[in-house]
């Protein structure tokens, strides 16, 4: 059996409470759970003690029997030092997407065109002027 340490919800509407509880991995999200080890209230300040109450020992045997950590509680976990959290690396982030880059190519292409168009109209005025100039003089 897959199990993991997960967050279930709790509260009502608009007002999140969640119980950091060990499940089977196959069970939905506010089913069935084998134990309840903590819990967590967002709506707490972050300072506050309250905020996330875990039991560490407990947290620690059902990690030793093979259970995983949602991203969330792996978080809660390294914070109370019971496992720690490998820092991640996304150096593609914040890169657009495939579509993106073809968009802000064409636009980029319209610009340019556009601009090309713009010194175009401009250059026969700027002839023009420069001609009358001269036959002035």
């Amino acid at each position: 059996m897959a199990l993991s340490i997960r967050l279930s919800r709790g509260g009502s509407k608009k007002r999140p409470y969640y119980r950091i509880v060990v499940a089977d991995a196959r069970s939905p999200r506010d089913g069935k759970f084998i134990e309840k080890i903590g819990n967590y209230n967002p709506l707490l300040a972050k300072d506050d003690e309250k905020r996330v109450v875990l039991d560490a020992e407990r947290a620690k045997h059902w990690l030793g029997v093979g259970a995983q950590p949602t991203d969330r509680v792996a978080r809660f976990l390294d914070v109370a030092g019971v496992k720690e959290r490998p820092a991640r690396n996304n150096p593609k982030k914040a890169e657009p997407g495939e579509k993106a880059k073809e968009r802000a190519e064409e636009r980029a292409e319209k610009a340019k065109a556009a601009e090309e168009a713009a010194a175009e109209a401009n250059k026969p005025a700027a002839a023009e002027a420069e001609t009358a100039d001269a036959t002035a003089e």
